[in-house]
């Protein structure tokens, strides 16, 4: 299977080095990934400013790597559509290892979630992988990246549906600590929206984001429940947003009120 490796934590963070190396063993693994860190980017694109692009020396058992100046978004689409070869294009697209988590609905700032979704909107099978934790090393991404490798093989008879990704939160911990895999919906926000006010040594106003953890009951069947009870939360999600059962209902509001332009 080809698989296209990238990220939002750039192309030499430790996390996309251990998800290479855990699926270079089975797989043809191509990385385009940003030449830093572009977190919380969001799903944006480079549109006004020239998209670098350099390849690299192949790093950590891929057959080929890419760097680029662009946002993870960019990533994705510019090695589906210039880059790779029709040999090179992907079976599937994985964004991560992310360097913290990405659940709820905080997902919606996350360049990781985006990168993945970039590959559905090309109707490539996308997943994205964040690691629940603060801790940066190495080995500290060594369970996520062999438990993704291990999914990837179950999903060979298993195709995510069309405008769907998979969104993969696997907890700090060693693997005998971790309490399962849990099938999962979107919680609510992580953090409330805190701003606190400053100054700076020249007097100048400036503000600092300083939100506070959100609770959820441990019973709720969403991905921040799973992670807090130590278990690997998967989410099914899409970018299809249209609320379709509110069409109807919407269209006879709109026909009861008359002309309106």
């Amino acid at each position: 299977m080809n698989i296209l490796i990238s990220n939002d934590d750039g192309i030499l963070s430790n996390g996309i080095r251990a998800l290479v190396e855990a699926l270079s063993v089975d797989n043809d693994v191509y990385v385009v990934a940003p030449d830093r860190e572009r977190s919380a980017a969001g799903h944006s694109l480079t549109l006004h400013t020239p998209l670098r692009v350099e390849e690299v020396d192949a790093k950590y058992g891929a057959k080929r790597c890419w760097m680029t100046t662009g946002t993870p978004g960019d990533c994705v689409k510019i090695a589906v559509n210039a880059i790779l070869s029709n040999d090179e294009l992907p079976d599937m697209v994985i964004s991560g290892i992310n360097h913290g988590p990405n659940l709820g609905g905080d997902i919606l700032y996350s360049g990781t979630v985006s990168c993945a979704m970039e590959g559905a909107l090309s109707n490539i099978q996308s997943i994205a992988v964040s690691l629940a934790s603060l801790r940066s090393e190495y080995e500290d991404f060594i369970v996520a990246a062999e438990f993704t490798a291990s999914l990837v093989n179950k999903l060979k008879d298993y195709k995510i549906p069309s405008k769907t990704i998979l969104n993969i939160n696997v907890p700090g911990l060693e693997k005998e600590d971790i309490a399962g895999v849990a099938v999962t919906e979107l919680g609510g926000r992580m953090f409330t929206d805190n701003y606190e006010k400053r100054i700076d040594p020249r007097g100048k106003t400036y503000y600092w984001m300083a939100g506070e953890l959100k609770h959820e009951p441990q019973d709720a069947k969403t991905d921040i429940a799973a992670v807090r009870n130590n278990k690997i939360s998967i989410t099914p999600v899409s970018y299809d947003m249209t609320r379709e059962d509110v069409m109807s209902k919407l269209e006879n509001t709109i026909n009861n009120i008359g002309a309106i332009l």
